[in-house]
């Protein structure tokens, strides 16, 4: 599968390799990651997706553990309460930290955090709790480090998590929706999704000394219906291998309308659904 060298570099984007197979012979070309070569033909060692930039060609592997970027918007679990530090694991190489000076206390006061702080961690956050965060730089052994210093930010309640391939969460100028059917949707570029109940961002606002409650809103049953609708969208979307943003999940739940929410774990259906969702976002382009 020889790279032709005057096609655009979004054309190669959908060449999809498995190891072994040959990329190019063109002696233009320098090896990336995901290759190797012999004989001078440039190879692919990973079953994934070609990647050129400029003359440097790579292969994007399929499934891989996701690789923060500063300005990252993540989702992720509290996994130990530490001195100063919240471990959090992000679904990458190596759980990331959220520093005690890197939250918003309760009520939004600023000032500077004390010892009494300290000893009330675990009222902020414990172990289990989700949380949604940014990544704001890297420490030096490359572990991620996390702040919630917004009203946006913070821990996640009134809803279910959805753990996607980090690969099909692509960056964009926003990762928190509510979508058309009254609920929310936290888009982590590190693949973890939480859906939620809609709770309208003044509200929040107004009890901002609640951010850190543990107890969720009442739900009603057609509330927990969408929630899960959306839910079992995401994760078809997901296993048929289809970009995840909020465009495509709008267009799966409104063809899903048509099946029981049960349903839409059959593999059937969710390639009839997947099928749909992508002839939609072609006629969209």
């Amino acid at each position: 599968m020889d790279i032709d060298t005057e096609a655009p570099a979004s054309n190669l984007a959908t060449q999809i390799v498995t190891p072994g197979s040959a990329i190019t012979s063109d002696s233009a070309y320098m090896r990336g990651h995901g290759t190797f070569g012999e004989h001078g033909t440039i190879y692919s060692s990973v079953a994934g997706v070609v990647e050129r930039i400029n003359k440097l060609v790579s292969v994007r592997s399929l499934k891989q553990r996701y690789g923060g970027e500063i300005g990252d918007i993540v989702v992720g679990r509290i996994t130990e309460v530490a001195s100063k530090r919240w471990r959090v694991d992000v679904n990458s190489r190596q759980d990331g930290m959220l520093l005690l000076s890197s939250i918003n206390l309760p009520g939004g006061i600023q000032r500077r955090k004390s010892d009494s702080d300290e000893l009330q961690m675990r009222s902020f956050f414990a172990e289990g709790d989700l949380v949604f965060a940014e990544v704001q730089s890297y420490f030096a052994d490359g572990a991620l480090s996390l702040h919630t210093r917004s009203i946006q930010y913070g821990k996640l309640r009134n809803g279910t998590f959805v753990s996607v391939f980090p690969q099909l969460v692509p960056r964009s100028r926003t990762h928190f929706h509510t979508l058309p059917c009254g609920v929310d949707v936290v888009l982590g570029v590190n693949g973890y999704i939480w859906v939620s109940k809609h709770v309208p961002v003044a509200r929040v606002e107004a009890n901002a000394e609640h951010i850190y409650s543990d107890e969720n809103e009442s739900i009603s049953d057609d509330e927990r219906e969408s929630i899960a609708r959306v839910a079992n969208c995401i994760g078809l979307l997901n296993r048929l291998y289809v970009k995840i943003t909020d465009t495509s999940i709008i267009f799966a739940f409104e063809a899903s309308l048509l099946y029981p929410v049960k349903d839409l774990l059959s593999i059937d259906v969710a390639t009839e659904l997947a099928h749909n969702v992508t002839s939609r976002l072609k006629l969209q382009a």
